[in-house]
């Protein structure tokens, strides 16, 4: 015994090291999750529902117009518009943090379709009121507005209307007053709205953005009009640049003056008639030689742009957070939509095949190339080394980030929950930096929930029809997954629900 005791004492002492060691790097690990896209704490076990928050979530003109599940991320807490008031939700817990009054006819941005858009912002501007006494407010984390702000009637005429911007801005945007002749050229339009022709001379652009608070301009840029199809011109597209929407004049469809914008807290997008480009939010043109309707561009979720054209070949240009050209590829970029914030950026990209997958750096240097047995559709994942791609036969395949050697290949429609699932698709990805947690959708348009080990590709834990805790309800218009501080909610028209 005098023997043992000792070997006993050092066992216990490696394997209380071993273990706070292992407990360390597991906190490490979380606090990591909390601060990437699509990262949860924890996914190594079967959903249930935490908490229930009731109530509307976004404004009512924005569900009317088809624009659901419309929040923002501030710092740590997931924000909404609901009955005339900014709401604040816990994540952890569901309780209201804070609520802000916005008063009459309220317009909060930016926001993003949740589960399907960008939704991170450092702050959200909110207008109200009517007419002249229109006014901004700046809303922060906490919940604390900045003092209102009267938005002269004065600078609506000369710059046009204003709209909520990212990083604390209101935009305004108009075409000019001058410039050559509008110029409808051999464009014309049916009685049911097809057009065809091209517009050939229209009005240049100018999008103007100024502080929130201090109404002092920040910077402008001027999109020139350039010679588009006519159906980018038709007024059926509603486009408006005050959100309102336009009525359809019968007798004149073609509308050369139409154009609209996706605001969102990394870039703003602007389209219309002979309008396609996309600023920064510090004032950076991006994209402004891709005619109209053939292409565009994307914020990155790991910093950067891209801009993308789909004419005769596809072809993607790679931008550097400033706005900088660093890089082009042939073919579409796509870039994983979640990672555990490790190791080096990749974005894939596939031939006119589809059957040769390739791998970038994020500034286009190359880094493989492979053929595959099926056109990749999606990169679902950048996990502890491992590329996670569906492919268009319904499979998942694990490959090395750094070679594209194949690691593993899961068939979701195979037995799946004691059946068969035919056209399965991931809509979804999360991670907690070890599973994954794929949110699929069958062809019949149930829904589930499936974890795999990132490693090996094992299923953890899977939960399909009455037992999923999305109710069997697909990601859409109406529910919608997304992560917030590490943890993972559901948010539907009528209110947001915990999932751990």
């Amino acid at each position: 015994m005098r023997a043992v005791a000792p070997v006993a004492a050092v066992l216990a002492i490696v394997l209380g090291t071993g273990l706070a060691a292992e407990g360390a790097q597991d906190n490490a690990r979380i606090e990591r999750m909390r601060d990437v896209h699509g990262g949860v704490a924890d996914v190594s076990s079967p959903l249930r529902e935490t908490w229930k928050w009731e109530g509307l979530v976004g404004s009512r003109r924005a569900i009317e117009e088809g624009r659901g599940n419309e929040v923002a991320v501030l710092g740590d807490v997931l924000v909404f518009e609901s009955d005339g008031e900014l709401v604040a939700l816990r994540p952890a817990t569901g309780e209201e943090v804070w609520t802000v009054p916005l008063g009459e006819a309220p317009d909060c941005g930016p926001l993003g379709a949740a589960g399907w858009e960008e939704t991170t912002t450092p702050a959200l501007v909110c207008l109200a009121g009517s007419g002249a006494n229109r006014e901004v407010t700046v809303v922060g984390p906490d919940g604390v507005a900045s003092a209102p702000r009267l938005l002269g009637a004065a600078d609506t005429k000369r710059y046009g209307e204003p709209r909520p911007g990212p990083d604390g801005t209101v935009l305004r945007a108009k075409r000019e007053a001058s410039g050559p002749a509008v110029s409808s050229g051999d464009a014309v339009c049916t009685d049911t709205g097809e057009c065809t022709g091209t517009v050939e001379a229209g009005r240049d652009l100018v999008l103007r953005a100024e502080d929130a608070v201090t109404g002092e301009e920040r910077w402008s840029v001027t999109v020139p009009f350039r010679a588009t199809r006519a159906d980018q011109c038709n007024n059926w597209l509603g486009t408006s640049w005050d959100g309102s929407g336009n009525m359809v004049d019968l007798e004149q469809m073609l509308d050369p003056g139409a154009f609209g914008a996706r605001i969102q807290g990394t870039l703003v997008q602007l389209y219309g008639c002979g309008i396609e480009a996309a600023v920064t939010p510090d004032g950076v043109p991006l994209g402004m030689t891709i005619e109209p309707g053939t292409g565009g561009v994307n914020s990155l979720v790991a910093g950067g742009y891209t801009g993308f054209t789909f004419d005769d070949t596809v072809r993607t240009v790679l931008y550097a957070a400033d706005g900088e050209v660093v890089g082009e590829i042939t073919g579409h970029a796509l870039e994983p939509g979640v990672t555990d914030g490790s190791g080096p950026g990749t974005l894939l990209a596939t031939d006119s095949s589809g059957r040769r997958l390739r791998a970038y750096e994020s500034d286009g240097t190359p880094r493989w190339v492979i053929t595959t047995r099926a056109d990749a559709q999606l990169f679902l994942a950048l996990v502890g080394g491992t590329a996670m791609v569906m492919t268009e036969v319904g499979t998942v395949r694990g490959l090395d980030a750094a070679t594209g050697a194949e690691r593993w290949v899961w068939d979701g429609s195979d037995d799946v929950g004691g059946g068969y699932l035919e056209d399965l698709f991931v809509s979804r990805a999360f991670t907690d930096g070890q599973s994954a947690l794929l949110l699929t959708e069958d062809g019949a348009g149930g829904a589930g929930l499936v974890a795999l080990d990132v490693a090996s590709g094992e299923v953890v834990w899977e939960q399909h029809g009455d037992e999923a805790v999305t109710g069997g309800t697909a990601q859409g218009f109406d529910t919608a997954l997304v992560a917030v501080d590490g943890n993972l909610l559901e948010v539907t028209p009528s209110g947001v629900r915990g999932l751990g």
